[in-house]
């Protein structure tokens, strides 16, 4: 198939572009409206007890969450109180304002007796707090009508300021801080991309190419993403995903293909079909890389979609768009635009390289001899890399988890602030949780209640709302919502039942601990579906069922030691002064499963564009020793800087103000860092070397069909027999493909 892709587009270059250029613009003029299809909320998973808390509730009640806290403070200076009339009646007022659309019930102290408004003002009494619930079924419902409401919050009178706390007040700081934080990377990026690919291939016009396939991806997922919205919940936070891969593997995929061109045009006389051969050449040895990779990558980003968190899953369906996309502009338009601009590629050399011959080998010596230092004593660089890989990831063994909360914003973002003036004007923190039952009668209610005081850490419990048999309970206690002591609480609280009905949990707490539950049930079937996917995808490409396993058990090691990293930083709070954020003392339980569908992804590029080398060289030698070497010395330096680009794009994201956004972004660049250097130069060459022709095997019925059908590297794959067939039962070219 790549054969014949590749004969199309060396023929008719032009003619791809052309349509290539038409696809593109209609794909861009779709794309510009994906924002207004997306949604804002997705953190929950409808099939948990907090979910069913929440849904019998509004059924019941309407919601009575406290979703939204508006403080009132007197102006500085002022001797206004809470008590005065023109306090009051601004207050007043802009409650009697808000939307009855937008909002189930609005609590003041104005209509609260005197004990039970004690809490709602400040010690000082200068300040006062409303506590308002929305209306809606969703957290998507819930942030469109704190959009509606949050300006008539803010129109207050007698001078008095505001501040807006409450969950949607953080998740609403943490979409627009995100957006902000997405243009800022990518105009970081981009530059420092086209300069560092400018150094990497010395001229202008190869160096243009990473970024502009990476804008063809870009613009081509956010088409797709706006199709699949057209059909199901797509949160906005799969922007951010397209732009991390799809720029990133865009710039990859590039690189390699551009690379490969113009090895295999060097090797090429002057001719009007010169680089119409190059690009065979190209497309059916690193062209079949690139689509392997781009198909374990996006087989990687698939295994989220077995989660029920629409944020999760969504982060699916971006991931795969832009891996796609990116695979599909590196092996259209890229290489027709390769093959019209043939040996002009390198156009716009730099001053320093002018007059000299273009060097497509340049630094390989030096991995070749790394490569053999490394297989004389593969066993002691084995034991090392491994024993240097499980240290840093140890810390990741004592990981708290937790979600978000409004630590995860920067301190001078609004409701980061407003959270501050309620734990210092209004006193210590407080956390709650909401007790839903039904069926029970008003003793058993009393004696649940009593029963629930008991708990060890609970202060209070509030009756909120009675309907019928249906009565809601909300429990409090001293602490953050997201803490350990808190998440007990709630543990402790579930085992209270009534001694008749049923009773269910939910508040935001409770929604953190069946976010952990959900996700650690679901993490087992996720490793399965990428491990199933690995095997197949890498079987087909080299032939071997060894290669697979150790895939993907170098994979694991570069993810741990990057875990170890985080929770290191996020977790322990180390580095937190230099790298601006303030630690929440946990992780955010579902960054590491992105990470892990992401890293195992961008890791697996990697390992496939080593072995491809590696394997087209058995397949012309059969010498495992040499194969390997000539393997590292011919990717070594181009997956170096493939991971430098590609590190540019997601350190980016490690400048972002919010905490998980920052966490991604320097997770993902340490993982990158070390499976591109560490991985892939120490410990895949060691463990290459000690496996030898073991590397290669397979069972007989499975060599055989890979025999018949496999996919190989170079032109001449799977036509011919040669000195590597052996043990691992795979015929072999009879003749080495070109390598320069």
């Amino acid at each position: 198939m790549i054969d014949r892709w590749a004969g199309i587009v060396a023929r008719r270059a032009r003619r791809v572009l052309v349509v290539g250029v038409l696809v593109t613009i209609a794909a861009a003029a779709y794309g510009i409206g994906v924002f207004d299809s997306l949604s804002q909320g997705g953190f929950d998973d409808p099939a948990t007890e907090s979910a069913r808390e929440l849904r019998l509730e509004q059924e019941t009640f309407g919601n009575q969450t406290v979703d939204v806290v508006a403080i009132y403070a007197a102006p500085t200076g002022s001797d206004l109180t809470v008590a005065d009339p023109a306090f009051e009646s601004a207050v007043r007022a802009v409650v009697d304002a808000l939307p009855d659309d937008a909002v189930s019930s609005v609590v003041t102290s104005y209509d609260l007796p005197p004990e039970a408004a004690a809490p709602l003002i400040s010690q000082d009494g200068r300040s006062v707090q409303v506590l308002i619930s929305l209306q809606g079924e969703t957290q998507d419902d819930f942030l469109v009508n704190y959009d509606e409401i949050s300006p008539t919050l803010e129109e207050v009178g007698a001078d008095l300021s505001v501040q807006l706390a409450g969950s949607y007040a953080v998740y609403n700081d943490v979409n627009e801080i995100t957006s902000e934080d997405l243009e800022r990377a990518e105009l970081i990026s981009l530059p420092v991309v086209i300069l560092l690919a400018l150094l990497i291939f010395g001229s202008l016009v190869a160096a243009s190419m990473p970024a502009l396939v990476g804008l063809l991806a870009m613009i081509g997922s956010l088409a797709v993403l706006r199709l699949i919205a057209e059909v199901t919940e797509v949160s906005i936070f799969a922007v951010n995903v397209v732009s991390l891969i799809g720029i990133g593997l865009a710039i990859d995929y590039a690189l390699f293909v551009i690379s490969r061109f113009r090895e295999e045009l060097a090797l090429l006389p002057d001719g009007p079909d010169a680089s119409g051969t190059a690009i065979r050449r190209t497309l059916a040895t690193a062209g079949r890389t690139v689509l392997f990779s781009g198909l374990t990558v996006a087989a990687a980003m698939s295994s989220l979609l077995i989660f029920p968190q629409t944020f999760l899953r969504s982060m699916g369906y971006g991931g795969m768009a832009a891996v796609l996309i990116a695979m599909l502009a590196a092996l259209t338009m890229l290489p027709a635009l390769l093959v019209v601009l043939g040996r002009r590629v390198d156009g716009g050399r730099l001053p320093w390289r002018r007059g000299r011959a273009v060097s497509t080998t340049a630094g390989e010596a030096r991995w070749g001899r790394l490569a053999h230092a490394v297989m004389r004593r593969p066993v002691l660089v084995m034991v090392a890399t491994v024993l240097v890989l499980l240290a840093i990831a140890s810390p990741f063994l004592g990981a708290k988890w937790g979600s978000v909360d409004y630590r995860v914003l920067p301190q001078d973002a609004p409701a980061h602030q407003a959270f501050d003036t309620l734990n210092s004007d209004f006193g210590p923190e407080q956390s709650t949780a909401s007790l839903l039952l039904s069926g029970a009668s008003a003793d058993d209610v009393a004696t649940y209640r009593e029963a629930v005081l008991d708990v060890p850490g609970v202060a209070g419990v509030q009756s909120v709302a009675t309907k019928g048999d249906v009565t809601l309970l909300r429990a409090s206690w001293l602490g953050n919502s997201q803490s350990e002591e808190s998440q007990a609480i709630v543990e402790s609280l579930r085992e209270v039942r009534p001694a008749t009905g049923e009773v269910l949990v939910g508040g935001l707490t409770a929604d953190t601990v069946d976010l952990i539950d959900s996700v650690a049930a679901h993490l087992p079937w996720m490793g399965l579906i990428v491990v199933a996917i690995m095997m197949v995808l890498l079987f087909l490409a080299f032939g071997s069922v060894v290669l697979p396993v150790k895939a993907i058990a170098m994979n694991l090691f570069s993810i741990g030691a990057a875990f170890g990293v985080i929770t290191w930083i996020f977790s322990d709070g180390h580095l937190s002064g230099l790298l601006g954020f303030e630690s929440q003392g946990f992780l955010d339980a579902t960054n590491p499963i992105l990470m892990l569908a992401i890293l195992f992804g961008l890791s697996m590029d990697y390992e496939v564009f080593l072995l491809s080398r590696v394997r087209e060289q058995w397949d012309g030698t059969g010498d495992n020793t040499i194969a390997v070497a000539t393997g590292v010395q011919k990717t070594g330096r181009i997956i170096t800087s493939a991971a430098l680009l590609l590190g540019v794009v997601i350190g980016a994201f490690g400048t972002s103000g919010i905490v998980f956004m920052k966490m991604l972004g320097i997770g993902m660049l340490v993982a990158l860092l070390i499976d591109a250097t560490i991985v892939r130069a120490l410990l895949v060459p060691a463990t290459m070397r000690l496996l030898g022709r073991w590397n290669w095997w397979a069972p007989a019925p499975m060599a055989r069909w890979w025999e018949r059908y496999g996919f190989r590297e170079g032109p001449e794959a799977g036509h011919a027999t040669g000195p590597g067939a052996g043990e691992a039962g795979t015929s072999q070219s009879a003749e080495p493909a070109s390598v320069g």
